[in-house]
Formats: structure tokens, C-alpha cells, sequence
């Protein structure tokens, strides 16, 4: 069965002293994929030196609702500061889906026909960008224009991954230009 990298995890600020870091989970199962002994793929942020090409989890444990996690690779607070902003991802088969229904992999996303709420096409899903406060929707406009849409309930009230689409509460300047752009 064919596989895929899904993204399942974005490492935040260090938590004491020895290497342990907050993440920003983008994952229903982390008990899964944090645990002992999964490899993690790794994607530093533009401009990063940051040098590791995976990293392995040593331990992980909730502290109240953040998820501490401790790498093999960072024995201390300055290499877990210097992984700040790593996305983690790892391998699942094509055809496994989130086991919760508003959560969506990437792969599933990017092709979709993107919709105002009117019905009219708006373009279609390029790319999924997973920022810090919430993960963004490149939709190509058939102009050939990028809007960046939050990927959140307000602006994206729908997904349709059967049907193909999904809704999206258009402003101007989102993914239509602004008068004065077009």
C-alpha cells in the first residue's frame, strides 16, 4: 500500500533545562505518534540552522493540556531553543484518516476545489502551511493569484473531502483581490 508524510506536531519553547519542549500538536493521536521510540521527520523553518534530519522520542508526558516532549537528539535547553518552530511529521498508508471527523492530513486537502459560500469557485487548495497559530490554506485562484486562507471554522465552514471541496467565507483580500489589486 502506497504511504504518506503527514504532519503530526510543530516544536514550541523549550520546558526547563534538560532539552524537553512544548509541541503544538496537528495530531489526534499523540499518545501514537509521541511515543518512545518514534521517529520523526523533521522541516526547520526558513532560516534555521537547525541540523537534525529526524528526531527520536525519548519520553513524552501532559503537563495539564500541553504535551512536553523529550528528544534523544536535545540533551539540553539550547538545542531544544534551537529547534523551535521544527515541524514533525511521519509515514502513514494513503488510505488512513484522522479518527477525528474536523481533522483533515494534508494530502487530503491539497486539490480541493475551494468554494465562496454562494457556491461559486474560487480556486483550488495548493498547499497547507503549518504556522503557530493556525495552519493556512494556499488556494490558486484560476488567475493564478495565491490567496492564504486560516484554516479555521470561521473562515472554512466546510470540507468536503468526498464531494471534492470545501468552503470558504471569501473577504476581500482573502482569496478575491481587493478593488484596487485587480
Amino acid at each position: 500500500m502506497e504511504s504518506i508524510d503527514v504532519v503530526v506536531g510543530r516544536i514550541g519553547k523549550p520546558h526547563g533545562l534538560r532539552g524537553e519542549v512544548t509541541l503544538d500538536l496537528k495530531s489526534d493521536e499523540p499518545e501514537r505518534r509521541f511515543a518512545p521510540g518514534a521517529t520523526l521527520a523533521v522541516q526547520p523553518p526558513k532560516g534555521s540552522a537547525f541540523g537534525h534530519r529526524t528526531l527520536t522520542v525519548s519520553r513524552s508526558r501532559w503537563h495539564q493540556t500541553t504535551l512536553l516532549v523529550t528528544f534523544e537528539e536535545l540533551a539540553d535547553r539550547n538545542q531544544a531553543e534551537a529547534a523551535r518552530g521544527v515541524v514533525l511529521s511521519t509515514t502513514v498508508d494513503a488510505g488512513e484518516t484522522p479518527d477525528d471527523p474536523d481533522e483533515y492530513y494534508d494530502h487530503q486537502l491539497v486539490g480541493l476545489t475551494a468554494v465562496d459560500l454562494d457556491g461559486r469557485e474560487l480556486g483550488t487548495v495548493t498547499a497547507v502551511a503549518h504556522g503557530g497559530a493556525q495552519d493556512l490554506l494556499t488556494v490558486r485562484t484560476p488567475a493564478g493569484h495565491d490567496g492564504l486562507v486560516p484554516f479555521v471554522k470561521a473562515l472554512v465552514p466546510e470540507v468536503d473531502v468526498p464531494g471534492g471541496r470545501i468552503v470558504v467565507a471569501d473577504r476581500p483580500g482573502l482569496v478575491t483581490p481587493l478593488e484596487d489589486d485587480a
